[in-house]
């Protein structure tokens, strides 16, 4: 089939949620994907910063079709190894004593709120508030869409969910002045990567584990962007030296296989007990395998040290590219989660990139986003930006 082909097929029958570009994927390997029609692209997004290892990595392919051939589901009301050999690997690379596997970033928000209210009612005098940011992304759902801090996705939703409320990012007075005596936690990304790819300042998240240690709040951190080493480090609080006591992940977690985890300490994690919480998928033997298995390539030594040395040559051809053009106002962004904020609307540029066989994001109107498989070469970023700059200078 073509990509015309393809793409009539699913405007004929899906509900029309998504604006997507006018192509049809069929194949994949490392930062490359090729369409129906055989055209190749090179692939800067990694659909979502969820490709960290590159499309259709051995490793995670490997494992599934091992898996796929012993056991694809049981539920959760038995044992798998599978489900130990995941949650063991986050627990040691990570500060958690515990995790919940569930399906999706979002499930892993919603766990993570619904176990800080669950900390509160048993061991926190009641407290059930949430304090979430303006500019964030949490999911869709409607508790994490409430905590979601940009009015776009709340339209046609309303009311939402009572409990959360909103607060200026990177700005630890303002989080200070809204904790009352209901408040609970506070859950924040370590890096805004919907909002805009928004870096907070050094001292932010410091100064929000001091303010959480100070007022017996829960700190939940929302690493399902920033995790497994999109920013350089295998989470991005690591460069805060600071831990949360809740991170949640998805995205990379599962190598392209739909996967979530809220991970905690032993404290918190105690607040559920058995019926408190659950999902049919959650630790499901396929999902896990590809996903202890991409884990295992994320935190090899080596990979760290190829994502610094790309991340900077990306980022100095960025900057690069920004002191050549007026309409870019300037570049943001860690490791390879970066961005290019514009004076400008960035979607023309996105299809012109597109045309040219390269993919890219915008978010927040007018930044242009670029979350490329961290095993992308120098040679394929200079490709890329050959690709970039034409379509800038159009």
């Amino acid at each position: 089939m073509t990509n015309a082909e393809i793409i009539a097929r699913n405007e004929a029958v899906e509900i029309g949620l998504y604006a997507r570009q006018p192509v049809a994927f069929v194949r994949g390997r490392g930062a490359e994907l090729w369409d129906a029609d055989g055209k190749r692209y090179l692939d800067f997004f990694a659909g979502v910063a969820v490709n960290n290892l590159g499309h259709c990595h051995p490793a995670v392919v490997n494992a599934i079709r091992t898996q796929a051939e012993r056991l694809l589901h049981v539920s959760n009301h038995y044992h798998t190894a599978a489900i130990a050999d995941l949650a063991e690997l986050l627990c040691r690379h990570s500060f958690a004593d515990r995790v919940f596997l569930c399906n999706s970033g979002a499930e892993a928000n919603e766990a993570a709120m619904k176990l800080a209210r669950r900390w509160g009612a048993d061991h926190g005098g009641g407290r059930y508030e949430i304090l979430a940011t303006t500019g964030s992304f949490h999911g869709r759902t409607f508790g994490t869409l409430t905590a979601t801090g940009q009015e776009k996705y709340h339209r046609g939703f309303l009311p939402l969910l009572p409990g959360v409320r909103l607060v200026p990012y990177d700005d630890v007075a303002a989080m200070a002045a809204a904790v009352r005596d209901e408040t609970v936690a506070i859950l924040v990304e370590p890096i805004e990567g919907e909002g805009g790819v928004v870096v907070p300042r050094a001292d932010y998240l410091p100064g929000l584990r001091e303010l959480a240690d100070r007022r017996n709040l829960l700190l939940i951190l929302d690493e399902i962007q920033t995790g497994f080493l999109r920013t350089g480090r295998l989470f991005a609080y690591e460069h805060a030296g600071i831990v949360p006591d809740v991170m949640t992940l998805a995205k990379a977690l599962g190598g392209g296989v739909p996967v979530g985890a809220m991970c905690t300490t032993e404290r918190f994690a105690a607040a559920f007990t058995p019926g408190a919480h659950g999902t049919t998928f959650g630790g499901n033997p396929l999902a896990c395998a590809a996903a202890a298995a991409a884990v295992a390539e994320l935190v090899r030594p080596e990979l760290a040290e190829h994502v610094r040395s790309v991340a900077a040559h990306f980022r100095a051809r960025l900057d690069a590219l920004a002191g050549r053009h007026r309409f870019i106002r300037n570049v943001r962004g860690v490791g390879l989660m970066l961005g290019l904020e514009l004076d400008g609307p960035g979607a023309a540029i996105v299809g012109r990139c597109l045309d040219g066989g390269l993919l890219i994001n915008c978010t927040a109107d007018r930044v242009l986003r670029f979350t490329p498989p961290l095993v992308v070469t120098r040679e394929q970023v200079d490709e890329g930006f050959a690709i970039l700059e034409r379509a800038l200078a159009a």
